[in-house]
């Protein structure tokens, strides 16, 4: 049999053994004893307790919450937007729990539906694997407010991505891009662990020589080396630019493409300086390093263009005449010096080793030594192409640029040689009038970060 006892209100009346005289404290039930609400009945006056009472049925698809819930949501199908509760009272409380490990491939947004979170007139985006939060209403100045989230900042994270070749190399992963792709972070790390890119390569596709009657070297490909770079978790497209086309014709060599990775751009090398009769002076182009010029006295290319810092490259190097019937193509800039004249065919401006940060060779993404371009290649990057040489006696071609340039022509209608392949080196540039200039070689991308201690 069931009694029902019907009251008002309760009070503090002495004798009674619900009540604790000296605290004026009312107790209601025995030790082990439920206290339950009818359903239905709803309570006031005891406050909350920084708490929600969890919602058993998963959301799938977008919802407005309500106060006092808190929801596991399901973005294994696509991304949910979780709208808070219009016109909030101080203390209102929401929390969202991943509940399928899938917020870091679909996001869950938090929509502030008016007001602030966080101070912040911003949607809240929650991108992270396995995330919770809590979120209680303060005032109209701060708004929503996270008071619990499971992003506990003492435990390590790595970066987490996929994307290219990958190697490692101790506690760091290289990604090395020789051509288009994206690099796809799906964790970000945080500082515990690590949560920038330590390094950060990006080379351009090289210039290309020409060919007038002395041709010249073109100019390297813009060469960036990045350090400390952020990342979220997201896809970063990736771009390698191709070198420039060879000149098989009388003309103006032909500027590499640019190479951009993580929000970075590097620019093409400037193509050689080149022409037909009359022979006037031919200047190169502007580029990441600019194009050596033509014989008889052109102007190189100017390099770092557009301007970054640290500069990208250098300057191509002017054109020469040696003398009666004699002229010299300047060498193509590089990203450690600027292209020469020379007593020679113009050499083509060094390039710039990148092993105190990505190792000593061998390493698969180094290009191998060739004869016909730069010295010592393996390990360097962004070499200038080397000039022409002409003139009584016959001049010597001049050098590529340590760095993958392609060396200058030497008298006899020969072609100049090409840049390497993914060095980003400028292509030599080519004698006389049926030999072709070099073509540029093109870029790379190269990017390093801890994965692990």
């Amino acid at each position: 049999m069931t009694s029902t006892i019907k009251v008002n209100n309760v009070q503090n009346q002495c004798g009674q053994n619900i009540i604790n005289e000296n605290s004026n404290t009312i107790t209601l039930g025995a030790s082990g004893d439920t206290i339950a609400l009818a359903s239905g009945a709803s309570q006031s006056g005891f406050g909350r307790t920084g708490t929600v009472d969890w919602q058993t049925t998963v959301k799938t698809g977008d919802f407005t919450a309500t106060s006092g819930e808190g929801y596991f949501v399901n973005t294994t199908s696509g991304a949910i937007t979780v709208t808070l509760p219009a016109s909030p009272s101080a203390g209102d409380i929401v929390a969202v729990k991943d509940y399928a490990q899938t917020f870091d491939t679909n996001a869950c947004t938090i929509g502030r539906n008016s007001q602030p979170i966080e101070g912040q007139s911003l949607d809240l985006i929650l991108d992270t694997e396995g995330k919770a939060v809590t979120l209680v209403y303060g005032d109209a100045t701060k708004g929503w407010q996270a008071v619990y989230s499971n992003d506990v900042v003492n435990i390590a994270k790595y970066i987490t991505a996929t994307g290219g070749t990958i190697t490692t190399s101790g506690d760091y992963k290289i990604h090395a891009f020789t051509g288009p792709g994206t690099f796809c972070v799906s964790c970000a790390g945080n500082a515990a662990g690590s949560n920038t890119l330590s390094n950060l390569l990006v080379v351009a596709g090289g210039g290309s020589g020409s060919r007038n009657d002395v041709g010249a070297g073109g100019g390297a490909g813009g060469l960036r080396c990045l350090t400390s770079t952020s990342v979220t978790a997201q896809g970063y497209p990736i771009s390698v630019g191709g070198g420039g086309s060879a000149t098989p014709t009388c003309a103006q060599g032909n500027n590499g493409s640019n190479s951009s990775a993580v929000g970075f751009t590097s620019a093409g090398g400037g193509g050689a300086g080149g022409g037909a009769p009359p022979w006037s002076p031919r200047p190169g182009n502007t580029g990441g390093s600019g194009g050596g010029a033509g014989g008889n006295q052109g102007t190189g290319g100017a390099g770092n263009t557009p301007p970054v810092s640290p500069p990208q490259g250098n300057n191509g190097g002017p054109g020469a005449d040696s003398g009666p019937g004699g002229l010299i193509g300047g060498g193509g800039g590089g990203h450690g010096a600027v292209g020469t004249p020379g007593a020679t065919g113009g050499a083509g401006g060094a390039g710039t080793s990148v092993a105190p940060v990505y190792g000593t060779a061998p390493q698969p993404f180094y290009q191998a030594n060739e004869t016909d371009r730069g010295a010592t290649v393996c390990g360097q990057f962004a070499g200038g192409g080397g000039g022409a040489g002409d003139g009584p006696g016959g001049v010597t071609g001049g050098a590529g640029g340590v760095g993958g340039g392609g060396k200058g022509s030497s008298p006899g209608n020969n072609a100049g040689y090409a840049g390497t392949v993914n060095s980003g080196g400028g292509g030599g540039g080519g004698e006389n009038t049926r030999a072709g200039g070099g073509a540029g070689g093109s870029g790379i991308v190269l990017i390093k970060y801890k994965f692990q201690n």
